[in-house]
């Protein structure tokens, strides 16, 4: 069988980003990190609602295979607990588990413990669990988390790590989870390690913060979780440029935090876009260039820079700690009903600008950055 390039990239570095926009694409020059990954949550309603991917010579191809072929080694799937759309849940989860395996990728599952988004900004209780507290909410955590991931390895596609709670700066599970109530916080995080580690022992566990940039966010919580005796493996970071500070400052961060707890590191989020413009009706997140990084242009070589500096900031963390990135829903392109809001089949994308797939359905360029 023909095998389908993905426009992969030669060997001379780029530029300085101040002068990418006006070079050809040619190396992504990441350095070598365990984890290239890439975050497929969206990818079965896309598929479902129509989407379409591409080689970038134009064929048709499987989004998954796309994006191994290109180098991507591990798939990052979020989990809610019931869905208004029906998405996001255990069914979808076997299924891509299963195709993920197929590829020869490992799996991240990313516990929200919500019905909905969870962020630094809302951290809501599923509906089925809102009257419980206490004890109560605990079990719930613990017999969830065990269930999925339980479910995953009787399948014998085990995750080979799992978030428990997903950009918990702020707690999870309000209002009994906020890191106002450290104790209280530290019981739900304890209940998730107790599922995962009865009913999937070889995973791995992450705990994971938003603002990978904020080095004194970091200590400030992980201190707060070890001093409770919350198990973990991995500190888990996004870093979005245009929001979480300079690749200095997550350099810093990820040095100081592998040193003082003596954990690997990982981005678990990070993007940029290829361009401005949205292809729907829906204000892209990032749409204007007063938004973008200095330097790195709203462009397929801007994307594809940022992706190889971020990697070598990871990969300079000493003593390998540096675990690697998840590129955020690179295969969230813009069809009618695989929308922000999971309660309006109308809402749009604002996120189609920043996938790995342009806006005629092609793998780009920065999907070869490792």
């Amino acid at each position: 069988m023909r095998r389908r390039s993905v426009l992969r990239l030669g060997t001379a570095a780029l530029a300085t980003p101040a002068v990418l926009a006006a070079l050809p694409v040619s190396g992504a020059q990441a350095a070598a990190l365990n984890i290239r990954g890439v975050d497929l949550s969206s990818l079965p309603k896309g598929e479902d609602k129509g989407a379409v991917f591409r080689y970038a010579d134009g064929t048709r191809g499987d989004a998954v295979r796309i994006l191994r072929e290109a180098g991507a080694n591990w798939a990052r799937i979020k989990v809610w607990v019931n869905s208004a759309d029906g998405y996001h849940g255990k069914r979808q989860l076997l299924a891509m588990a299963r195709r993920i395996q197929a590829q020869g990728m490992r799996l991240l599952v990313d516990f929200h413990y919500s019905d909905t988004w969870a962020d630094p900004g809302k951290q809501f209780k599923p509906a089925a669990w809102n009257s419980l507290t206490g004890t109560a909410l605990e079990t719930a955590v613990r017999d969830h988390t065990a269930d999925i991931l339980g479910s995953l390895a009787r399948q014998s596609t085990p995750a080979a790590m799992a978030q428990i709670g997903n950009e918990i700066n702020g707690g999870m599970l309000w209002p009994d989870g906020r890191s106002t109530d450290w104790d209280k916080l530290a019981g739900l995080l304890n209940a998730g390690a107790q599922g995962a580690r009865s009913a999937s022992p070889g995973t791995r566990l992450a705990l994971h913060l938003a603002e990978g940039g904020d080095n004194g966010g970091t200590r400030w919580w992980f201190d707060n979780a070890t001093s409770r005796g919350v198990p973990f493996d991995v500190i888990a970071l996004s870093f979005y440029g245009y929001w979480h500070g300079t690749l200095a400052q997550l350099r810093t961060n990820l040095h100081d935090a592998a040193s003082r707890y003596g954990k690997d590191v990982l981005v678990a989020e990070t993007a940029y876009p290829f361009r401005l413009g949205s292809k729907d009706n829906h204000e892209d997140i990032i749409a204007s260039p007063s938004q973008l990084v200095p330097g790195y242009p709203a462009t397929p070589q801007g994307q594809t820079a940022w992706m190889r500096d971020i990697g070598q900031v990871v990969a300079s963390v000493p003593g390998g700690r540096g675990l690697g990135i998840f590129y955020w829903e690179p295969a969230w392109t813009a069809v009618p009903g695989n929308g922000w809001d999971e309660t309006d089949p109308s809402s749009g994308n604002g996120w189609e600008n920043q996938a790995l797939f342009d806006y005629n359905d092609r793998a780009l360029p920065a999907m070869w950055w490792a």
